[in-house]
């Protein structure tokens, strides 16, 4: 599979164009924050992600009630929710956020392939704690400047979570003023997942910020190898909605170390 960052960024721009960002009330984030409660924790420091489909498996999970779901994945033990926006092959929805937004107080990110600030001024009024920015998109000129569009959500009082997944993206993602780190371990022009992306990035590790292994994580064991790689959090959305037991499924991640 060729071009499917191309194919995001277009998505993106699709749902632009549709007004799907555009919100009028604007709601409260969380009063406590995912760092300090990310450096406090004792447990496994999971962000658990909401969507119904993705380029890479398809559909999911049918649409059902995320109010629901995101309460499973807080009782399991989730320090935050990744909810996405992006309604064209992933199913996501600002509408959606907003009513998870109404009934968990935890922190939230949006989720979504953020190529304007339009999306960034939607986060804020839809109450995102943080947001998620992708390095490779700022590298292939999908969207502006990296720098530009963190301090633009600085401004608004969100944190960033900046996604790389090579070696030359991260040490690009550690030259900017990211809030968080992340490490994606598939890879979104193939869709191809190796974990051992997060071990060779991580291999010589000096960066003090806290940093995200994403993607592919499937059970305990993952958990583990991905924390002796150097990993301090993890974001896991498929293995978490493919499962039956939700909240059975978080309580084993959060619990594996």
């Amino acid at each position: 599979m060729k071009d499917m960052l191309q194919e995001l960024a277009n998505n993106s721009q699709k749902a632009i164009d549709e007004g799907i960002y555009k919100i009028s009330k604007k709601l409260p984030r969380s009063k406590s924050n995912i760092i300090d409660n990310i450096r406090k924790n004792k447990h496994v420091s999971l962000i658990t992600e909401i969507k119904f489909s993705s380029p890479s498996l398809g559909n999911i999970r049918s649409v059902s009630d995320p109010v629901k779901i995101a309460k499973l994945m807080v009782k399991g033990g989730a320090i935050g929710l990744s909810i996405l926006t992006q309604p064209h092959l992933f199913n996501g929805s600002p509408e959606y956020f907003q009513k998870i937004r109404r009934h968990v107080s935890i922190p939230l990110l949006m989720k979504d392939i953020v190529i304007d600030k339009k999306q960034i001024d939607a986060a804020e009024k839809i109450g995102a704690d943080c947001v998620l920015l992708i390095q490779s998109i700022f590298d292939k000129k999908f969207a502006g400047d990296v720098d530009e569009f963190i301090a633009y959500a600085h401004k608004k009082n969100m944190a960033v979570l900046l996604e790389a997944h090579t070696k030359e993206e991260f040490v690009r993602s550690v030259r900017t003023n990211a809030d968080m780190l992340g490490i994606n371990n598939r890879n979104l022009d193939t869709l191809e997942i190796d974990l051992n992306t997060t071990k060779e990035i991580l291999k010589d590790r000096k960066e003090r910020r806290i940093i995200f292994s994403e993607s592919g994580i499937e059970d305990p064991k993952d958990i583990k190898f991905l924390h002796k790689c150097g990993a301090d959090a993890f974001l896991v959305g498929s293995s978490i909605m493919k499962s039956r037991d939700i909240k059975g499924h978080v309580e084993k991640l959060v619990s594996s170390i």
